[in-house]
């Protein structure tokens, strides 16, 4: 029943379908269209179809459903078996050639795969799995069986010992002993021959060997002979003229000098940092372990029993000669110098005879004594000669120990004196102060870069953030050198490489570092002013601080996250800071030196320090009143300190020698204190020297230094000061014009301008609208070929196109079909299973009752 339902649901759903397809287009023969056509042109696409209107469509399907889809559907199979065999279908050959040409074919194939590395071997032909070789031998054995006809026979030599006169016996013999002559020796017999040979060959070669010294000596003994003979050169008074030589060329004398010249050797290949870093590191670990041992008094008893290790392979040509006995040809007024070898071996055989001469005098007269001595006296003598020498003997053994022991507290005592080659980073400023306090400054460089080798950022992943700290812990290391009395600027100086070294690794590290230390100090002067009103002059330590920093980042950037800071920072020191001692003069003074080498490159207009260096020459100024020149913050027109650089002894100038001014004078200043204002002045007068040369491509350059030139021309008493200070006061008044320049300054003018007058635009009327077209022929027929491609293009791609939604709404319909015969399988069985659950539930039903 379920069958027969589901049959009947498919057959509607069918019915259901045809009605909802498309009405079949009916054929009227009123609208066939139909185009006739006179001839076939080859090339050219037909446009006289006949069909009906809007059936075009489905038959371009058509075509591509003969064509296009076929292919499709064939695309990668082969239903075609071709039979390959030779000569199957050629009645031309004959069986047993066709079978040859196949077994040579066949071989000819596997000869490359199978025989290609068999070396000198043929190959072997069988027949019915045997070989012909074998088969050609007639090596078979004869079953017993077979031969009953030859079994009564009698043999060969039988026949010929009773029947041939004995004449065949004699000939067995003589045949038996050739064969014993040629029979095989054993291995004993073999081994014996062999050594008989290896000793006759070794006599032959110690009689060739005897004979060829003996050879030898005489020769030797012919050429002292001859060699006087060789050497001797005829008078210049018998000498015949011989022709002069001729001369080499320059090109000759080049080639020859070339060739004797030093060939270059290859050098080693450049290493990275991380190398260097690693063999650095490795030397100094081998440097402290040998420390260590020489400390704890080990070294010598290693050395002592240490060896080197003998490899199986060492054939032992590590020997030195003991001497080298060859003598060099020497020359002497163009001679050999023969007779001064022939003395020295005279003297020698001489020497020798000698010694031996008294050996043997020596030797009887000792045997002489021995004769005349008695044997008692002899052997009390010998005694107490022994314990005599035992006694010496143990003294001079004492000695040596106590040799050695002082010898070795002494290495030990130098290896502790000895700088440690490895150290360990410090975690805090106390660990570094604790670590580099007690040495000297070189000593304090060293253990540095120790330390900075030890803890290179390649050899741990720890090292980087252990030099990062050692970085802020040198500056404050350095500070701390600069504020001591004395400062330590030595060592500061000595410190400059290390620190550039480390800012060169870890740069972002250094440049927190630095602003900390720089805003910490501002800050702190912000504070000042606040309480006080004014603040003091930055100590040394700051000072040197922004030299490092100069040295450390570049200053002519516009604007830079450390050297900006710097820079405002110096600014506000020249401008809030007052000056109330020589001191403080030294250290404006160092700040106007920083300020202008900051701006040495970028030529930055620095207005804080003009305003400086005027007020410092305004506190040389005997009289302050009409000056002709206005002052600014932190100087003052008159009041107290205002006549802080003033000479107050004339001849002061008379002993004074020029040297630049000392960081010493920072902090305390020296006790010839009109030296130390002439020293100022001069350092002062030199800066506005160079600032004059730095500025004066600047458009208000005479405007800047206007009251500087009124200060030295009208107010400085020159003539109190020595005469390479009145240069420096000459050089600068020439280089600053007499009269400022009579430009305008740059102003915003007060009515807009008004723009000039445009003039009318010029109209040009196109006629020619549309596509261009040539106007030559040549031109008319590019563009009708240009036009034709497109057009060919155009259709191509369209038709490609079309293909492509074809197959792919072909590719739609073959998945569809295998997805509805699937399901509909899938159904039958569904519906089965339930027929069989249904049977098997009235069964069940059935038994129960």
């Amino acid at each position: 029943m379920m069958r027969k339902q589901q049959k009947l649901s498919s057959g509607l759903s069918d019915k259901v379908r045809k009605s909802k397809a498309a009405p079949e287009i009916q054929k009227n023969p009123f609208e066939v269209k139909i185009n006739r056509k006179k001839f076939d042109v080859l090339g050219r696409k037909s446009k006289h179809d006949v069909g009906l209107p809007g059936v075009s469509r489905s038959r371009a399907n058509q075509k591509r459903k003969e064509t296009l889809l076929k292919e499709f559907r064939l695309k990668g199979k082969n239903n075609k078996f071709v039979d390959r065999r030779f000569g199957e279908y050629d009645n031309k050959i004959t069986p047993e050639e066709k079978i040859l040409q196949r077994f040579t074919l066949e071989r000819q194939r596997t000869h490359g795969r199978k025989d290609m590395f068999n070396l000198n071997e043929e190959e072997e032909l069988t027949h019915y799995g045997q070989s012909l070789a074998e088969m050609e031998k007639m090596t078979d054995v004869i079953d017993s069986d077979s031969d009953s006809e030859e079994k009564g026979l009698l043999s060969a030599e039988l026949t010929a010992s009773h029947f041939g006169g004995g004449g065949g016996l004699l000939r067995m013999k003589s045949a038996g002993d050739e064969d014993e002559q040629h029979k095989p020796k054993s291995r004993q017999e073999l081994i014996e021959e062999l050594i008989v040979k290896s000793k006759q060959e070794k006599r032959e070669r110690q009689t060739q060997k005897e004979e060829a010294q003996v050879l030898t000596e005489k020769l030797d003994q012919e050429w002292r002979s001859i060699q006087n003979l060789l050497a001797h050169k005829t008078p210049k008074a018998e000498r015949k003229e011989e022709v002069d030589k001729p001369k080499m060329e320059d090109y000759d004398v080049m080639v020859r000098e070339l060739g004797f010249e030093m060939k270059a050797q290859p050098s080693e290949k450049l290493k990275s940092s991380e190398e260097l870093a690693r063999e650095e590191r490795l030397r100094l670990q081998t440097l402290e372990a040998d420390r260590l041992k020489r400390m704890m008094g080990d070294a010598e008893g290693e050395s002592a029993h240490t060896h080197t290790h003998t490899s199986a392979d060492d054939i032992n040509d590590g020997f030195i000669l003991d001497g080298d006995e060859r003598k060099t040809l020497a020359y002497k007024d163009g001679k050999w110098n023969i007779e001064e070898d022939r003395e020295e071996e005279e003297d020698e055989v001489g020497e020798e005879e000698h010694e031996i001469g008294a050996d043997d005098e020596g030797e009887e007269e000792d045997e002489d004594d021995d004769d005349d001595d008695d044997g008692d006296d002899d052997l009390q003598s010998d005694e107490d000669e022994g314990d005599q020498a035992a006694v010496e003997e143990e003294g001079r053994d004492e000695e040596e120990t106590v040799r050695d022991e002082e010898q070795r507290r002494a290495i030990q005592e130098a290896a502790r004196a000895e700088l440690p080659y490895t150290f360990t980073a410090p975690e805090s400023y106390r660990d570094l102060q604790s670590l580099l306090q007690g040495h000297t400054s070189g000593q304090q460089r060293l253990i540095l870069d120790r330390m900075i080798t030890c803890h290179h950022p390649s050899l741990a992943s720890g090292n980087k953030a252990k030099l990062q700290r050692l970085f802020g812990f040198l500056l404050e290391y350095v500070g701390e050198l600069s504020s001591q009395n004395p400062p330590d600027l030595r060592t500061v100086n000595l410190f400059i490489p290390q620190i550039y070294s480390l800012c060169q690794l870890f740069p972002e590290a250094a440049c927190k570092a630095v602003q900390m230390l720089l805003s910490d100090s501002a800050h702190s002067m912000e504070e000042t002013l606040e309480v006080r009103g004014r603040a003091p002059m930055p100590d040394l330590d700051m000072l040197v601080l922004l030299k490092i920093t100069a040295l450390l980042f570049p200053t002519s950037d516009f604007r830079h996250p450390v050297t900006t800071p710097a820079f405002l920072y110096i600014s506000q020191a020249l401008s809030k800071c007052v000056v109330v001692s020589l001191e403080d003069a030294c250290k404006g003074l160092i700040l106007c030196c920083l300020a202008l080498e900051f701006v040495s490159l970028s030529k930055r207009f620095f207005p804080e320090l003009m305003n400086f260096l005027l007020g410092l020459l305004h506190l040389t100024v005997p009289d302050k009143t009409n000056t002709g020149y206005a002052l600014l913050s932190p100087f003052r027109q008159q009041g107290k300190n205002c006549d802080l650089l003033v000479l107050t002894d004339p001849n002061a100038c008379q002993s004074w020698i020029r040297k630049p001014v000392s960081l010493q004078t920072a902090v305390r200043c020296p006790a010839e204190r009109e030296h130390c204002r002439l020293s100022l002045v001069d350092s002062c007068l030199d800066l506005v020297n160079r600032c004059t040369s730095l500025y004066k491509d600047l458009p208000s350059y005479t405007h800047i230094f206007q009251p500087i030139r009124v200060l030295l021309l009208n107010h400085l008493p020159i003539s109190l000061y020595p005469s390479c200070t009145q240069d420096l006061h000459r050089e600068i008044l020439d280089a600053i014009p007499e009269q400022p320049s009579q430009h305008a300054p740059l102003v915003f003018k007060k009515k807009k301008p008004i723009p000039l007058k445009l003039f009318t635009p010029k109209i040009v009327e196109i006629l020619d609208y549309g596509k261009k077209r040539g106007n030559t022929k040549e031109e008319k027929e590019r563009e009708r070929l240009k036009h034709k491609h497109k057009r060919e293009f155009k259709g191509a791609l369209r038709e490609i196109r079309k293909d492509t939604r074809f197959l792919a709404r072909e590719k739609l319909n073959d998945i569809m079909s295998r997805d509805s015969e699937r399901k509909r399988k899938v159904k039958e069985l569904f519906g089965s299973l339930a027929n069989q659950e249904g049977e098997w539930k009235a069964l069940k039903r059935k038994k129960m009752k």
